[in-house]
């Protein structure tokens, strides 16, 4: 805690928002973002599987039924939003909105809790101060991160259009629209490369931001009371709920939005 200790605000802040890394340079790895989003990802692909594997066609559980109820929710926003066919688009929408999710819900859990364990590790199993721990949970917050997400979508785009376009036809989306017109070749061409490249980016940066955000207000109030952040933490938590789930549905559906696009061919 800030108030626990010589630490100050700033300092404190500053810790919250450090990735744990290796390596330097172009090659550093933030391995606290690495560690998380493939550990969640890892649950989402257990816990579903295992669901999948032991389903009844009778009264299913509550989890059972928890799992038919996201998965319907997403069949159906992908029936109604994707045009083409592909057997691709809902599974990768589902991964998408689940793992997206539970990334997200990691800011629900107290800013200390977590790094608290991992400074106690850090001192007793390795000799370590544990302010030289540094330890982010909640992956969507890692611009690396978000952009990696972002950028799997991109190429995704980028591969379905030539492959229900042509290349040729792909390119001549970049040069003959909105003005099919030759001599404004030049000035479509720089229009479409920039709002193409312009979607991976905000779709990378909404994500983060909004995140961001919200992580650290939790991390300015456990700086500012210390202890009594808890009853805080959790009135914020409340509203902060709202964000969560609604980041990841929007992420999901600009995915499906633009390989819909990717799919559509003129």
């Amino acid at each position: 805690m800030a108030s626990g200790g010589e630490q100050t605000v700033s300092g404190y802040i500053q810790h919250h928002l450090t990735n744990a890394t290796v390596g330097e340079g172009f090659w550093t790895w933030h391995i606290d973002t690495l560690a998380w989003s493939v550990g969640l990802g890892i649950l989402f692909l257990w816990t579903f599987r295992s669901v999948a594997k032991t389903a009844t066609t009778g009264v299913p559980g509550k989890w059972q039924a928890f799992v038919e109820i996201v998965v319907e929710f997403v069949d159906s926003t992908v029936k109604s939003t994707f045009h083409g066919k592909s057997a691709l688009i809902a599974p990768l929408s589902l991964t998408i909105f689940v793992w997206v999710l539970l990334m997200n819900l990691m800011d629900l859990i107290p800013v200390d809790f977590l790094p608290w364990i991992a400074g106690q590790i850090g001192y007793y199993g390795f000799g370590v101060d544990p302010h030289d721990v540094y330890m982010k949970v909640v992956p969507t917050t890692d611009v690396n991160m978000t952009f990696a997400l972002s950028i799997g979508v991109f190429v995704l785009m980028i591969f379905y259009s030539i492959k229900i376009k042509g290349f040729g036809g792909f390119m001549k989306e970049l040069y003959a629209h909105p003005f099919n017109t030759p001599w404004l070749y030049w000035f479509n061409f720089i229009l479409e490369v920039v709002s193409l490249l312009a979607k991976p980016l905000s779709l990378s940066l909404r994500l983060f931001g909004n995140l961001y955000a919200g992580e650290l207000i939790f991390i300015l109030m456990a700086a500012t009371i210390g202890l009594w952040q808890l009853p805080v933490h959790f009135l914020w938590a409340a509203f902060h709920i709202l964000i969560i789930p609604l980041q990841a549905f929007i992420f999901m559906m600009l995915t499906i939005v633009y390989l819909s696009l990717a799919h559509e061919d003129h």
